[in-house]
């Protein structure tokens, strides 16, 4: 099968042949219809302490369909599925307490295992969640990363029905939060970025634009209130200290953009004056997943506007993909169509 990998940190990916993957017992190969790039993958090129073992086929946004099962599966070929990117053991205490993504000896696609930038990838059928009637599943594809854990970021931040909500990044995740949180009841929902096109494209989502360029926004949201609930998007010190200084009391700041800096604290002007919180979003739940593909499903999750490029499954176009995330480029969400 084609695939495009990477075989070395602070290396572009390149195109290479891999043999067909077959299931095992419980298992199923999906045929990819797409998968999504993903801000992560640009720090594994870059040489992220959390680089996976090399040389590893990337993508962990992924969708398609079966195109072989496993002894023991239930499954059909031709069933149109989403993957859920943490595969752990459903043995150990954090599995059977739903927490995979703390599994011992859980694995990663794209990371851990070969990922979705290839023709065919292999899963646990139980990674494999049907996608429901209607749904593109380029935009499921997308829901398995940015959408997902923007509904676990809002279940960290324990978001209730009529609180205000802060997005900080008004990109593949941001756009999702904004959706959801309106979804979920949030009495107003306000996106903070720096591009006036994605500030457009949340506004038709239901939020209100807060571009940085031209008005502060800890004044701002602070002079409307504050915000119970602040998600931090980006994976900048900067963000996050905003996301925190935005809320007001018993506020909670959820940070999940994925950043190697470090974020300064004042203990008692940023969280013990206003008894607020800084919440730490690990990944998401496969519960969560059902979740987000319910939500797409009855309209309340819409992707039409963040699927904004689809490229063919080829290196020299995936690079450009990744070239264009680490710029904080145009554009809100690419998608490799195989």
């Amino acid at each position: 099968m084609r695939a495009v990998q990477l075989a070395g940190a602070n290396e572009p990916l390149h195109d290479v042949e891999l043999p067909d993957p077959r299931p095992g017992p419980g298992e199923v190969v999906v045929r990819v219809a797409a998968a999504g790039v993903c801000r992560s993958d640009v720090h594994y090129r870059a040489g992220d302490p959390r680089l996976p073992p090399l040389p590893r086929v990337l993508g962990h946004e992924v969708a398609g369909r079966i195109e072989s099962v496993g002894v023991g599966t239930s499954l059909e070929p031709g069933a149109p599925v989403a993957l859920h990117y943490q595969v752990g053991c459903d043995r150990c205490e954090a599995c059977t307490q739903g927490n995979d993504r703390f599994c011992p000896d859980g694995a990663m696609i794209g990371n851990h295992r070969d990922g979705g930038y290839a023709e065919l990838i292999v899963v646990p059928e139980r990674n494999a969640v049907p996608v429901p009637p209607g749904i593109d599943l380029a935009h499921a594809a997308v829901m398995m990363c940015s959408s997902v854990t923007s509904l676990h970021a809002l279940h960290q931040a324990r978001f209730a029905p009529g609180e205000r909500v802060a997005v900080f990044g008004a990109g593949g995740l941001g756009m999702s939060a904004v959706q959801l949180a309106n979804a979920l009841g949030a009495a107003v929902v306000y996106a903070v970025d720096l591009d006036e096109h994605r500030l457009e494209i949340a506004a038709s989502y239901g939020a209100i634009p807060v571009n940085p360029r031209t008005i502060d926004p800890v004044d701002h949201l602070q002079r409307q209130g504050g915000v119970d609930v602040a998600l931090e998007l980006i994976g900048l010190a900067q963000t996050t200290r905003q996301a925190l200084q935005s809320l007001r009391f018993r506020g909670r700041a959820a940070v999940a953009g994925l950043t190697g800096e470090t974020t300064e604290v004042a203990a008692y002007d940023d969280l013990m004056a206003r008894e607020a919180e800084l919440i730490g979003v690990m990944d998401h739940t496969l519960s969560e997943v059902h979740q987000v593909l319910d939500y797409a499903a009855q309209g309340a999750l819409l992707l039409d506007s963040v699927v904004t490029s689809r490229i063919p499954l080829e290196a020299a176009a995936v690079n450009q993909a990744l070239d264009a995330l680490e710029r904080f480029g145009p554009g809100v969400r690419t998608v490799i169509v195989p």
